[in-house]
């Protein structure tokens, strides 16, 4: 699943999209989730307070909320943050440096398919709404998996597909065509909230995903539904 021409490289597109709505993004987040996102952030997080990590990895950081709510929650000593769009990067910097963490919290640029970590480095990785903006996202877990100590764990917040009766059709429709319509009118491009519906669509989620979570070598996946199954958390340990 690709925002715009599908014979163009996935990446370079991803890249593309998020610097074309960087500036926008914070507030469309939390505009059309009515500020429910920030909640699922916390709730993510939450899941490793009892490994109290150190040094965490958080892949696909874009404007860098979630490795501020784990520095909030956790506070680690070391927290780095992977982003392939630059213009994501600059607002989290700026979000950043306004907190005073940017002793805890670094952002690079960098790929989730290839992360310029050695093995077994962190104590925890994490990636929130990301996954599924891989090129590859078999090879980019496997990749968050590599750089995991053992017995470090995986947290990865997604969206999912609801399931009950009326709420699964009245989430559709809003989803499919309300929340684009709000994207392209605010953030002036035209795919890119299109593309977040569709590629929900695609995503392995549920046990799709735990399945695949353990596929990789990873044991005991979990996954919890949040807020009627608009989104997931999934868990895993090396």
């Amino acid at each position: 699943m690709k925002p715009y021409a599908e014979n163009a490289e996935k990446k370079g597109q991803i890249s593309t999209m998020f610097n074309n709505i960087a500036k926008y993004y914070d507030f469309l987040n939390h505009f059309l989730s009515l500020g429910i996102d920030r909640s699922w952030r916390k709730k993510a997080i939450a899941t490793l307070q009892e490994k109290q990590p150190q040094s965490i990895l958080d892949v696909a950081t874009g404007t860098g909320d979630l490795a501020i709510e784990a520095n909030r929650q956790l506070k680690p000593k070391k927290i780095v943050g992977i982003d392939i769009s630059v213009k994501m990067l600059e607002v989290g910097e700026g979000k950043i440096q306004k907190q005073g963490i940017d002793d805890v919290i670094t952002l690079m640029e960098g790929d989730s398919e290839n992360l310029p970590f050695e093995d077994n480095t962190f104590d925890a990785a994490m990636a929130a709404f990301g996954v599924r903006n891989f090129a590859n996202v078999t090879a980019g877990l496997k990749e968050m998996v590599r750089v995991l100590q053992p017995n470090g764990k995986l947290v990865v917040l997604e969206f999912s597909k609801p399931t009950m009766f009326p709420f699964k059709q009245g989430f559709n429709f809003y989803f499919k065509y309300i929340l684009p319509l709000i994207g392209r009118i605010t953030s002036k491009d035209k795919k890119a909230y299109g593309y977040l519906y569709e590629s929900v669509q695609a995503f392995p989620e549920g046990q799709d995903f735990l399945d695949l979570l353990t596929n990789i070598g990873l044991k005991n996946a979990t996954c919890k539904k949040l807020s009627l199954g608009i989104c997931a958390i999934y868990t895993a340990t090396k």
